[in-house]
């Protein structure tokens, strides 16, 4: 996943313009000592944690003095570039120092000094939104017909924040008063609150059981370890871990209700305040998004759902299970190999290297000098974050990605997603001022996904044999499943919450628990006899952090589907499909992401892209009908 901070309403001209200044550093203390191999360096950012502490106070000296720029933008095109400017750049330090503090949180989250690092930064960001709240209410005020005047006579001003500008002026009917906007700014820490108690609970305090398995090994179910041994081959075994994982975040029902409630009501208040028909309206509304590309998105989902219940006869059948499929049978690999393939990370960069020479030279270059450097944080030690991401929000530098490998095939698709994400931030960086680096999610996952499609790819055509064409094809159909069906799910999920608020019902964690029990056995045939959902697993919703993250999951399905048809455009079209999709990486955020989409070729409020991903995952599944055929003759 691409960690991404994602603004809305009237301060998404605030973040656009958003994360502040490689500051001219004071005297340096000596530096840290280099990292252990497989660490990142975090030195590029700053040398010492006492380097950070001196560069964050300068900085919020900096950002206290913001306001004083109110009232000067209507006056000059050249003081309307100078105030910018000086936002600017304290955003785009800003943005340094929450990355330095994310990373070295996630090294070890026992550490306290680490996670009040994060907090010190995370108020530094209110800080920031508190001092330019007036910016984009002057903006309007000052009205496009002088905007548009001064830039036509100030051509930096016009190429650092032209789209800043024109995205402002179109949040006039969404923007309130100096006052309101300064009280929603100093509102940032506690609507943060949600998430934050989610995380500290899910995360470090629920109750770890314990589970014996076949072999005898007890194993501790922590996340990461439900997450490994819900794959086990037994299929005894993995009913336990399912069995024995949920009731700890069942037993806390009530409370994850509470705090994902609360995040509802705080995106549901901020629509109804900023005078949005409805939260969706909202959401959409930052990336100036059809609000029907969320509902066509979903829409195609539940019209493809057969292609879903094939795969799930498919998945029954190739097992061997002659009762029900059950929904603990989800995640043990649809084919198993004897001795499943190894990945060391120094494979995985190999491969990468093979897979994505279909992007061209500029590409590769750019993956090469990313595996020469210290960017990754890559193996699992004790008390690291779970997971994996990519962070390239310190403009200045480079990106940084965590991992945790496990040497597998799953290691490795997770490898050239996230090494996806970190040569979208390079080609941008390189392409772009920082003003128009912030891309949007929904280009962000088009270009991590199609990696892992065109890996899929690549690894089926290089398979030695047809048992490991199969482990390879069935892991392109759980992709599908997963990104596209799994998280267009969780969208429904989002959209029934906000709107039961939005039509007057209360919302609790049992209420929850049954609006997912009724889409999970929808979309995986319950009643169609495709899967039996046993109920004890509905509380699976529990589990999902990326509820927190506002109107979020949507955007990998939507761009999955964009991933299916540019990953087969390039394949068989060659040159002038790369072009398209590296122009569109190039342009980072210079342009609303469903325009660069268009640009591109695709449209995503049409059914096109939804039906190639459709096609796609018949196509795999047709393959394997082939395969097993011809083991019959």
């Amino acid at each position: 996943m691409n960690r991404v901070v994602l603004a809305s309403g009237a301060l998404a001209f605030a973040a656009c313009l958003s994360p502040a200044v490689a500051a001219n550093a004071p005297a340096k203390p000596a530096a840290s000592a280099a990292p252990v191999q497989g660490m990142w360096d975090l030195r590029d950012l700053y040398p010492t944690s006492e380097a950070w502490t001196a560069a964050h106070d300068k900085v919020k000296a900096q950002a206290n003095k913001l306001d004083s720029y109110k009232g000067t933008l209507g006056t000059s095109a050249y003081a309307m570039l100078k105030a910018l400017s000086a936002i600017s750049d304290v955003r785009k330090e800003t943005a340094r120092l929450a990355v330095y503090a994310s990373l070295k949180g996630d090294e070890d989250v026992r550490i306290a000094a680490n996670q009040e690092r994060q907090q010190s930064a995370q108020q530094l960001a209110t800080l920031v939104q508190e001092k330019t709240a007036w910016l984009v209410p002057e903006i309007i005020k000052t009205g496009s017909k002088k905007v548009l005047a001064f830039e036509a006579q100030s051509p930096e001003l016009k190429k650092r924040f032209a789209f800043q500008l024109d995205n402002a002026l179109r949040y006039a009917p969404h923007t309130l008063g100096l006052e309101a906007e300064g009280v929603i700014a100093a509102a940032g820490d506690v609507l943060a609150q949600p998430n934050a108690i989610y995380s500290q609970l899910a995360n470090g305090e629920l109750p770890r059981p314990e589970v014996t398995l076949s072999n005898g090994k007890k194993v501790k179910l922590d996340q990461a370890a439900y997450t490994e041994y819900r794959t086990a081959s037994n299929r005894a075994d993995r009913k336990k871990v399912f069995d024995t994982f949920w009731p700890s975040f069942k037993a806390f029902e009530g409370t994850f209700g509470a705090t994902l409630t609360t995040q509802v009501l705080a995106e549901v208040l901020d629509a109804k305040v900023r005078h949005f028909p409805d939260s969706l309206a909202d959401a959409t509304f930052a990336d100036n998004m059809p609000e029907t590309v969320y509902r066509r998105l979903v829409s195609e989902a539940n019209r493809n759902l057969p292609t879903l219940y094939r795969y799930l006869a498919l998945r029954k059948k190739a097992l061997g299970i002659t009762d029900d499929l059950h929904y603990y049978d989800l995640y043990v690999p649809i084919f198993d190999l004897p001795n499943p393939p190894k990945f060391s990370v120094a494979d995985s960069e190999k491969i990468a290297l093979e897979v994505d020479a279909i992007y061209g030279p500029e590409y590769l270059s750019l993956l090469k000098k990313g595996f020469a450097g210290t960017w990754m944080n890559v193996y699992p030690h004790t008390g690291k974050a779970n997971g994996a991401y990519m962070n390239g929000s310190a403009y200045d530098v480079h990106p940084y990605l965590l991992f945790n490998n496990h040497d597998d095939y799953g290691s490795l698709t997770t490898f050239v997603h996230e090494w996806g994400h970190a040569i979208h931030t390079l080609l941008t960086s390189a392409n772009q001022p920082f003003e128009n680096s912030n891309y949007s999610t929904f280009i962000a996952e088009t270009a991590s996904i199609g990696n892992e499609m065109l890996l899929n790819d690549y690894m089926v055509a290089h398979a030695k044999n047809d048992a490991e064409k199969l482990y390879y094809l069935g892991q392109g159909l759980e992709l599908i499943r997963t990104t596209f069906f799994r998280q267009t799910m969780f969208a429904e999920f989002q959209l029934a919450l906000h709107e039961a608020i939005e039509k007057g019902d209360t919302l609790s964690g049992a209420k929850m628990t049954d609006i997912y029990c009724g889409l999970l056995k929808k979309y995986y045939g319950d009643a169609k006899g495709a899967m039996k959902v046993d109920p004890a697993y509905c509380i699976e919703w529990a589990f999902i952090p990326h509820f927190y993250y506002g109107f979020y999951v949507y955007q990998y399905a939507t761009s999955m589907a964009g991933a299916a048809q540019f990953a087969d455009a390039i394949e068989h079209e060659g040159g002038p499909a790369r072009d398209r999709y590296i122009a569109m990486l190039k342009a980072g955020g210079s342009d609303y992401p469903y325009t660069l989409y268009k640009k591109a070729g695709l449209d995503m409020a049409s059914p096109a892209p939804y039906e190639a991903l459709a096609k796609r995952m018949n196509r795999i599944m047709d393959q394997i009908d082939a395969i097993e055929a011809k083991k019959k003759k």
